[in-house]
């Protein structure tokens, strides 16, 4: 879809928040070593893109939104960056694609598209440790293992129902996400645009 010039500029403020958000509090997170910092950002960054989906509605802005956001990435403490840079990608993909299949905007497609995009954070180890980082797929199951069960306080030979609470808990990040960036949004679209200008879809 083309965007308008106006419309540009819209997405590429809210890829600049999200960007911003992983520059600073995602830094901070991640050096405090701060458990499910991946999710949480994920969920905080994708809450600002559907925000801005809400005011660009066009196929195609939610994945314009996360490319401005990988970019300005480039510029967040720390060597590793390319990984990072690819999960804010797919994590807006994701999102992209749940959002493609509603044909106006709703909250159902928003908490959907959340919890997508934030899911992508658990399983993006298992694609990225390998083809990037060298690491084996029993390497990277180990190292999730091992941070749930210290997480959960559950023995690490507890593998099923740590890999299910992970999942589950990024989930419901992901949906919560949604859920938010829909309220946040139609709030921020009343008083910036008018009532009439808010999308109606519930």
């Amino acid at each position: 879809m083309k965007f308008t010039t106006r419309q540009l500029v819209m997405l590429a403020v809210f890829g600049a928040l999200w960007g911003v958000a992983e520059i600073s509090l995602g830094s901070v997170l991640h050096v405090l070593k701060i458990p499910q910092t991946g999710a949480f950002m994920a969920g905080i960054g994708l809450c600002i893109a559907l925000i801005g989906r809400l005011f660009v509605p066009g196929r195609g802005s939610t994945i314009f939104i996360g490319v401005v956001a990988m970019f300005l990435k480039l510029f967040s403490i720390g060597s590793i960056l390319i990984g990072p840079m690819i999960g804010i990608l797919a994590e807006a993909s994701a999102a992209e694609l749940v959002l493609s299949v509603f044909k106006t905007p709703s909250r159902f497609g928003f908490v959907l598209a959340g919890g997508l995009g934030v899911l992508i954070t658990f399983i993006q180890p298992f694609i990225t440790g390998p083809i990037l980082f060298g690491q084996g797929i029993l390497s990277v199951w180990l190292d999730t293992l091992d941070v749930g069960a210290r997480l959960f306080g559950l023995p690490s030979t507890a593998a099923f129902a740590i890999i299910a609470i992970l999942a589950i808990v990024t989930l419901v990040i992901g949906c919560a996400a949604g859920w938010l960036a829909w309220g946040a949004g139609r709030i921020l679209q009343t008083r910036m645009l008018g009532t009439e200008n808010v999308v109606l879809s519930k």
